[in-house]
């Protein structure tokens, strides 16, 4: 028995269900205004490449979010 391939399935063109679209990936600037989920509202201090953001809360804490920024809504 052979080993199964990791490959990409790909979509028919006849099959009833919807092919999956990649969800775009969020892109912050420094100052932008943020709400995040769990700890409320902040601004971005330092953006880190496109894998992580540091969030100024205020009250001088921060928090270091990775992306995906699921948590993470601009204002």
């Amino acid at each position: 028995m052979e080993p199964s391939r990791a490959t990409t399935r790909r979509h028919l063109s006849t099959s009833p269900f919807k092919p999956r679209v990649p969800a775009p990936i969020k892109t912050f600037e420094e100052g932008d205004r943020v709400s995040h989920d769990k700890e409320g509202m902040g601004t971005i201090s330092a953006v880190e490449g496109t894998h992580a953001v540091v969030v100024d809360l205020g009250g001088g804490k921060l928090l270091r979010v990775l992306s995906p920024f699921d948590k993470l809504h601009t204002l």
